[in-house]
């Protein structure tokens, strides 16, 4: 995939689809930087598992939901490795519930993070991309933000914002010779689905073609080809990993 000495930063990536873009962007030879929130003790789990599977991995701690923290979390990557040749968005959470029961806090916290964070994480990344003139950033968004989700309306719109402002930015940066993409998860096994009943996990999953949840593998491997020169000419594009879904 030609990613050796890359170095990738990944938002979230203590878990779930971040831990799994981490592996499989390391076992093709980058250099991992897992940023995290709040979870120390399963983001050292996460890494001692990479650094054991042979992959050179370190952890940033932030919130970058916050501009400033964002920002020095890049600006760790950087003075860590001097360099930084990928951003993948991936840290974002969920609130279910109708709408109507939903305050301005739900809808500060998940756009804060889902939507705000990678506008701070791209501002603070893009100038040292286009220093290199060269750089990927992918966005993990979900098919809700193309179909919008009955009982996650905030979170909908945070990924439909997430979709816009990817083709937007990959338009401006093409020339630059940075690409950038969104990956739209289906259902994904995932943590963030783990409060579902087996009744309401097996209708689930009977609406879905391939009639199974999607593993966070397949997020990895999608993350990985978009990064490698055999996706060297494709930017601006929301691809659906959904197991036929939608």
């Amino acid at each position: 995939m030609n990613l050796k000495g890359k170095v990738a930063l990944i938002t979230g990536g203590s878990k779930g689809i971040g831990k799994a873009i981490a592996f499989s962007l390391g076992k093709e030879g980058c250099f991992i930087v897992i940023n995290y929130c709040k979870d120390d003790k399963t983001a050292e789990k996460t890494l001692n598992e990479l650094r054991e599977s042979g992959i050179y991995a370190v952890k940033v701690k932030g919130d970058i939901s916050r501009y400033e923290e964002a920002k020095n979390v890049v600006k760790k990557t950087i003075d860590t490795f001097g360099k930084i040749d990928i951003l993948v968005n991936n840290a974002g959470i969920s609130k279910v519930g109708l709408f109507i029961d939903m305050n301005e806090k739900d809808w500060d916290d998940i756009i804060n993070i889902n939507l705000k964070g990678v506008f701070n994480t791209c501002h603070n990344v893009i100038p040292y991309m286009l220093s290199q003139k060269r750089g990927n950033i992918i966005n993990i968004s979900s098919i809700w933000g193309n179909a919008g989700a009955s009982c996650e309306v905030i979170y909908s719109a945070s990924k439909g914002g997430i979709n816009s402002f990817t083709k937007a930015l990959a338009k401006e940066l093409a020339p630059s010779n940075i690409r950038v993409n969104a990956i739209s998860p289906g259902v994904i096994d995932t943590e963030m689905n783990k409060w579902l009943s087996e009744e309401e996990r097996s209708d689930l999953e009977n609406e879905i073609p391939m009639g199974r949840f999607g593993n966070a593998e397949s997020i990895g491997n999608m993350v990985t080809f978009l990064c490698s020169d055999k996706a060297d000419y494709v930017t601006g594009q929301i691809i659906t990993v959904d197991g036929g879904f939608i």
